[in-house]
């Protein structure tokens, strides 16, 4: 968000566990409407093909929240 505000063009990437913190922060933050890729949780348990699958998800949320207009 801090980047976004700077004129960066950024994303945030969170887990479905915690799109409700997220969303609260950003709302908290003065961005209510800030959207983010969401992928799946939990992370840190995920296999290797886990991890590319997620990354793959993130990067295509990710193109249309930096391409669209």
């Amino acid at each position: 968000m801090t980047a976004e505000r700077l004129g960066v063009p950024a994303f945030s990437v969170m887990t479905t566990r915690f799109v409700s913190a997220a969303e609260m922060m950003s709302r908290v933050l003065g961005m209510p409407d800030y959207a983010f890729a969401t992928i799946g949780h939990p992370v840190s348990s995920a296999t290797d093909d886990g991890l590319r699958a997620m990354a793959r998800t993130a990067i295509e949320q990710g193109r249309k929240l930096l391409l669209r207009p």
